[in-house]
């Protein structure tokens, strides 16, 4: 019997998101339930936003915007709400600067020359993600040196990105002028909120030396994180962007793991034979191929928009299996550094035969490798505390480059009390997590799921949803 395999063409993906809002000590003792109503109501907003973005097609091409554009429409959401510690709502330095950092990459390698960039040490960037695009956007230019721009008097000589990965301060905000970006002052990203938490915590270290940090407190969430967005568009390219203002009271020119490529971010694609992280039928053991499963069917449905039909085949296929996944990370950034937390879950789906899934608990989960980097400072100094989110799919394919199996699903995970975030399902209904995985909350917390929020309906309308 013959199958009828799905040809490459119609192997699309069905666009995916997931964003992160920050991680740490955030318990229901240092979230009370009126400011945790407030994280709610603007991840479900802000994803529901970009949903609907995500699924508004580009009059020019009739297709849905890229992996690229929807990650950066929703990270510049997150920087503009002064809940987050990004853009309007960053920390402060100890000397009471706002400094920011931001990053994006992509999974498939073609897409840009340069893949991943970073900025770090901003300013006067209001979106300090779109600065990182546009470096991304111009990398193969700038790789060749086109388009150079002469210095003007009193400016740095910087014609373009060149070949730079990451970029820092003063030239970093010369590119984004050139770039025509919005240029804003420090008073743009100040906030009550964070300024009273910037004194109230360097005064708790003044009383107490030795005893408490000002980076770091058990009594309140001091935001040590970042936003950001992990997204899959239709033709199966991941994205990740990342912003954030970094530790609160860190040090006046301190770089994070937020614009280090492999410490905050990551995303890559690559090719293996079999498929050693995904069903037994297909890492070419002898014997048949065997009938697709109900609950594969769904896995796959999952990943494909539309019907298709698959007959098994009494022949052992060669299999190659692409694999793509992209991470953004959020929590102590210092452990993120040291661990090179977002490359290592990379390296331990590509190179150790594990899902994506597994490799981000094995780092960001209790007992995983950020935890175990704080060693028995852990619980006392935020040091190791985070979490991470991303997205990972896979194709197999037979020598023909015919579809044998797809599948795609959100990650996330974290050692810490809490990590906000929000994603959207397969049925198109928008969830939101502090703490559980089932979604449970204590007593007087509102649910943290939408039950029966079907933003496919809702991205119809002419105005984006506000949940």
């Amino acid at each position: 019997m013959e199958y009828k395999p799905i040809p490459p063409s119609a192997a699309r993906f069905k666009p995916q998101i997931i964003i992160h809002g920050g991680a740490g000590n955030i318990t229901p003792e240092t979230l009370p339930p009126d400011r945790y109503s407030q994280y709610r109501e603007s991840l479900l907003t802000i994803i529901g936003k970009t949903h609907h973005y995500m699924f508004t097609p580009e009059p020019s091409t009739n297709t849905f915007p890229s992996s690229l554009s929807t990650a950066t429409y929703a990270v510049a959401l997150l920087e503009d709400n002064p809940l987050f510690n990004a853009g309007h709502g960053a920390v402060f330095t100890r000397d009471g600067y706002n400094e920011l950092e931001a990053s994006i990459m992509v999974s498939h390698p073609g897409s840009y020359p340069k893949r991943g960039v970073g900025v770090t040490g901003l300013r006067h960037i209001r979106n300090p993600i779109l600065l990182a695009k546009a470096i991304l956007q111009h990398g193969e230019d700038d790789l060749l040196g086109r388009h150079s721009q002469s210095p003007s008097a009193n400016m740095l000589d910087v014609p373009n990105a060149q070949g730079h990965t990451l970029i820092h301060g003063p030239a970093a905000e010369q590119l984004a002028k050139q770039y025509n970006l919005a240029i804003v002052p420090q008073s743009y990203f100040y906030t009550q909120t964070r300024w009273d938490e910037h004194t109230r915590a360097l005064e708790r270290e003044r009383q107490n030396p030795g005893k408490s940090l000002a980076t770091y407190s058990k009594e309140e969430y001091l935001p040590q994180g970042t936003v950001g967005a992990v997204t899959l568009d239709e033709q199966g390219i991941i994205t990740v962007a990342t912003s954030t203002g970094g530790l609160t009271n860190k040090l006046t020119g301190r770089i994070g793991d937020t614009p280090s490529v492999g410490a905050g971010f990551w995303a890559e694609e690559w090719a293996e034979e079999g498929d050693p992280s995904g069903h037994a039928e297909l890492r070419c053991r002898p014997g048949p191929v065997v009938v697709i499963s109900n609950a594969l069917k769904g896995l796959m449905a999952d990943c494909l928009p539309s019907p298709f039909s698959y007959n098994p085949a009494f022949k052992t296929p060669k299999v190659v299996t692409t694999r793509a996944m992209a991470v953004s990370g959020t929590g102590n950034g210092d452990s993120f550094l040291r661990t090179a937390a977002a490359r290592t879950v990379g390296a331990m789906a590509r190179f150790g035969g594990v899902s994506s899934k597994e490799a981000v608990s094995k780092v960001a989960g209790p007992g995983g490798e950020l935890e175990k980097s704080a060693g028995d400072r852990w619980g006392l100094t935020g040091e190791g505390a985070g979490g991470i989110i991303g997205i990972e799919i896979a194709e197999a394919r037979d020598d023909n480059g015919m579809l044998l199996d797809a599948r795609c699903g959100v990650l996330q995970d974290f050692n810490c009390g809490g990590m906000f975030r929000a994603w959207v399902d397969r049925r198109s209904h928008a969830h939101f997590r502090v703490w559980q995985p089932d979604g449970s909350t204590p007593a007087g917390y509102e649910s943290e799921d939408v039950f029966g929020m079907d933003l496919r309906r809702a991205s119809k309308r002419s105005e984006p949803i506000a949940l």
